[in-house]
């Protein structure tokens, strides 16, 4: 009697598991990851043109990680197309676009961690809610972009160049050389001149 009821446990259970997975890989909607909200009903289609025309895709080849599309319309999710951009929500921070090399790269691009669904590397969502704090996420490119402007922009400034500096501080130095010379020449012509006058005799 329990021989049969864990035969018919196991059974139920086989048949649940199936079921599962067949919803889950044979159903052709696939959840759109990396995609501007704008672009959602673009994707909504079951036969999607490529955005540069040249050829149409089904909807379940949609982030099948194969680049069917020349411009990377059908993989936004992932890394196949190297010309596609993945799209970071970061809801409470700023959203961002990310080139398709860095999606599922073991790094935490985007503040949400949406860049980084395989698995592979958890990243948790450093986002800030309700947008009231700044985020603090630390941006490499941005910061050197940032320092790189400064620099220009005081370049540009006049009076500031490092090569006038440089050259006033030379121009500087050589008058200050100069003086020196010149004193020194001075105190030597006026030593010898002193030992050169005769010295008066005093008659008694």
């Amino acid at each position: 009697m329990q021989a049969k009821m864990a035969m018919g446990l196991a059974l139920v259970t086989c048949l649940f598991a199936s079921l599962h997975f067949h919803h889950s890989y044979s159903s052709p909607s696939r959840p759109l990851i990396g995609v501007h909200p704008l672009d959602v009903k673009y994707y909504d289609a079951e036969l999607i043109k490529c955005k540069d025309g040249s050829k149409s895709f089904n909807r379940d080849r949609l982030n099948d990680d194969f680049c069917d599309c020349a411009d990377g319309t059908d993989e936004p999710g992932t890394s196949a197309c190297p010309t596609s951009k993945f799209y970071c929500k970061n809801t409470g921070s700023t959203p961002r676009f990310l080139f398709s090399s860095r999606v599922n790269d073991q790094i935490c691009d985007c503040c949400d961690g949406s860049d980084e669904y395989d698995g592979t590397v958890i990243c948790p969502n450093n986002c800030v809610m309700g947008g009231n704090i700044a985020y603090q996420k630390i941006n490499y490119d941005l910061e050197s972009n940032l320092e790189l402007d400064f620099i220009k922009s005081r370049k540009t400034k006049p009076g500031i160049k490092m090569e006038d500096s440089s050259q006033k501080l030379k121009k500087g130095l050589k008058s200050l050389v100069y003086l020196q010379a010149g004193l020194v020449i001075c105190v030597l012509a006026f030593c010898l001149l002193r030992h050169r006058t005769p010295r008066r005799r005093h008659l008694r």
